[in-house]
């Protein structure tokens, strides 16, 4: 069984190889065509090479076959990998059409479910042990399609997938290696690893971007440790775990997918309701909004992370007072979090900056002041519909 030290390890190695091979892989890029343009619901601004991807799944793949035990379901996950990016390198190239890219995405969950890697019982809060049975098959892949969808959905400003899943996978690795799940931890630390060295190029202003090639494969990455790591085992909040720690990009897709049902439109097509073109919409720079939503993510991991260590019951489920209110606590803070990122800085400040912008468009036509009623008429069309208009902050004095 692989070890703690394993582990460090493997994401030394997966970091080193990626930082390598990534200006490889961009020359490539560059080679064959495979650019991103700027387009209207994106935020950069120059044409930037993709398959990011493919420099992650060479740290991936050499971290793995060093480190990972040789068994089937290592197996299994390896072969996904490479087949998720193969399908993720052809849209990159070919733009496939939205039922490929779906056809694609299954066959590679089918793979390391079919080699054991998949949720046969779990144990749930006030229901207990449930057995899935047969059905562990197609939730498995349902669940990790999911997550690879979700991870994809966040990718559209510099470093922010790569580094939210570097988050989410070192926070997996710690309650994985805690859990006696070494095999998982070491992929976890090795997806980590990974993704990191990617950041080192794709970070504002990146010189490559992780294309769907690299979103997909770390969607993919963190869905088989959320499997291997944490929903295998007994644990009561075991569920809970990869909910609490993917509750950014869970979020933001959940979000924008309720947009897109409510205004009839097919859910793979693109928009700007997306958190962090809100973000941009308000006036952050792309690193202030991936700083903010790192920030929201390190939040997240860490209530998760006392989930885990801290003792507030014991194993007949009586609670310990003072452990729980420690509990408490950081689910307040996390709480205070996601109402100050979602509702503050999405709603308020866009207010804020509507105000100056419709005084200022007042006095230059020697008109009054707006009304505060035609200030939230705007704010509330804007966000009702995810069609902004680009909000300039007032000049510094």
């Amino acid at each position: 069984m692989p070890s703690v030290l394993d582990a460090f390890l493997a994401f030394a190695l997966a970091l080193v190889v990626v930082w390598i091979a990534t200006p490889v892989v961009k020359a490539l890029a560059w080679r064959i065509g495979a650019i991103d343009e700027p387009r209207a619901r994106g935020l950069h601004q120059m044409p930037t090479p993709r398959l990011g991807g493919l420099a992650i799944l060479a740290g991936v793949l050499a971290a793995g076959f060093v480190f990972l035990p040789s068994d089937q379901q290592t197996t299994g996950i390896l072969i996904g990998a490479t087949v998720i990016v193969a399908v993720g390198v052809a849209d990159d190239l070919l733009d496939l059409s939205a039922d490929v890219k779906l056809a694609g995405q299954v066959l590679a969950a089918v793979v390391p479910v079919a080699a054991g890697v998949r949720v046969e019982t779990m144990t749930l809060p006030f229901l207990g042990h449930l057995d899935l049975g047969d059905w562990s098959y197609p939730l498995t892949v349902v669940g990790i399609v999911a997550v690879m969808n979700i991870v994809n959905f966040i990718d559209g400003v510099d470093g922010l997938a790569a580094g939210v899943c570097t988050i989410a996978a070192v926070t997996f690795a710690v309650i994985a290696l805690s859990l006696d799940r070494n095999a998982a931890g070491v992929l976890a630390m090795l997806t980590a690893g990974a993704a990191l060295g990617y950041l080192r190029h794709g970070f504002h202003p990146a010189s490559i971007f992780l294309g769907d090639s690299g979103s997909n494969l770390l969607g993919y990455m963190l869905a088989a440790i959320a499997v291997q790591g944490a929903l295998k085992t007994n644990a009561v909040v075991a569920l809970v775990f990869p909910l609490v720690i993917l509750a950014v990009p869970i979020l933001d897709s959940s979000f924008v997918i309720a947009k897109r049902i409510k205004y009839g439109q097919p859910v793979y097509q693109a928009d700007r309701w997306h958190f962090h073109h809100r973000f941009a919409n308000i006036g952050f720079s792309q690193r202030r909004t991936v700083l903010y939503l790192y920030g929201w993510t390190i939040v997240l991991a860490m209530l998760a992370l006392a989930l885990r260590f801290v003792p507030y019951s014991d194993d007949h489920g009586n609670l310990h007072l003072g452990w729980s209110l420690v509990i408490a606590t950081f689910a307040l803070a996390t709480v205070a979090a996601s109402i100050y990122l979602v509702l503050v800085l999405e709603i308020l400040k866009l207010k804020r900056f509507r105000q100056f912008q419709l005084r200022r468009e007042h006095a230059l036509q020697g008109e009054p002041p707006p009304d505060p009623a035609e200030v939230d008429a705007r704010v509330a069309h804007e966000l009702e519909t995810g069609e902004f208009e680009i909000v300039q902050p007032p000049p510094r004095t």
